[in-house]
């Protein structure tokens, strides 16, 4: 029987529900315009809403052949532990949000696994979306510690910190890195780092089990530049001395080396050591980040990978 909508449901209560008669219940639009008394243009546009406003999370269950193909050859090229490969969503599209479901399933798959484990994080806009598209769940037997300061140069939390998001998602002990993500000076960041709260968690952090990382590029879009992090002058400096890419806010060059330079000297975190025998997992997409996350697996400070084809085809083809 048709009914009208609630008189008092908000707009996103209306999208909620066409997004999940859409995507869960595989009814057509004209069939949610029928069960929920509005025209199929309304269910049409409340569809679309539940999308932009990611009222809705879908996830591609099917691999697809071809990103199966990249990902072995990958892990075939890098000596990868892991690698998830994620269709594009072409021209224009996202490639955040192309990888950030793939992602979520593959920390998922971490934080599902029985036996306590310490879970390490970097930062940044890809990290968010995965833990954006995250399921929430209780795992409360694993402990999620930070790799990266969370403090902002002007005072504030950094916005894309991820550690509270995700412990409150998951409901599993955490531990934020209290530094600045970058100090003002060295003599600033050592004194951070000779705190008691602070090595506690950066010998946690050491201690990680796996580790995930977004993937920084140090061209002059650098997302330590865009957030505040360093002023156009030390970019510039740091790209003179052959910066390349940056992850949990340490700088190395087109080898995956890291710089005795620049903002190196004061950044308030741990360290991934490359080589680790443990995952080290870099979610990032995107032809910015192409350079970077091959300079990085060249070095094996990544040793697995989150990505979308094309970033993987342009990863191959760099050698």
């Amino acid at each position: 029987m048709n009914h009208l909508s609630d008189p008092e449901a908000s707009p996103s209560d209306d999208a909620a529900r066409a997004g999940w008669l859409y995507y869960v219940g595989g009814l057509t639009q004209d069939q949610i315009a029928r069960e929920m008394g509005v025209s199929r243009q309304r269910a049409q546009r409340l569809v679309s809403r539940a999308m932009a406003e990611r009222l809705i999370h879908v996830r591609l269950e099917h691999r697809i052949g071809a990103c199966i193909d990249l990902e072995m050859a990958l892990k075939s090229r890098y000596r990868m532990t892991r690698c998830r490969i994620a269709p594009g969503l072409g021209d224009g599209g996202d490639p955040v949000a192309a990888i950030a479901p793939a992602a979520a399933a593959e920390v998922e798959r971490f934080l599902r696994m029985p036996e306590p484990l310490v879970i390490a994080l970097g930062t940044g806009r890809a990290l968010r979306a995965t833990v954006d598209a995250m399921a929430a769940m209780e795992a409360d037997h694993h402990r999620l510690v930070s790799l990266i300061g969370n403090i902002a140069p002007d005072g504030s939390a950094s916005f894309y910190d991820v550690i509270m998001r995700i412990a409150d998602k998951v409901r599993a002990p955490h531990y934020p890195m209290p530094a600045p993500v970058i100090a003002d000076s060295a003599e600033e960041n050592a004194a951070f780092q000779a705190l008691a709260p602070v090595r506690r968690v950066v010998d946690l952090a050491r201690q990680a089990d796996v580790t995930f990382v977004g993937v920084g590029q140090m061209g002059n879009d650098a997302p330590l530049l865009a957030d505040g992090f360093v002023t156009a002058a030390e970019l510039a400096a740091m790209q003179a001395a052959g910066a390349m890419g940056e992850v949990a806010g340490w700088v190395y060059d087109s080898e995956g080396r890291y710089l005795d330079f620049g903002t190196n000297t004061r950044v308030g975190g741990v360290r991934v050591v490359p080589g680790l025998d443990r995952p080290v997992i870099g979610i990032a997409a995107g032809p910015s980040k192409v350079v970077p996350i091959h300079a990085a697996l060249k070095s094996r400070i990544l040793n697995g990978l989150v990505t979308d084809e094309p970033t993987a085809r342009a990863i191959l083809a760099a050698g």
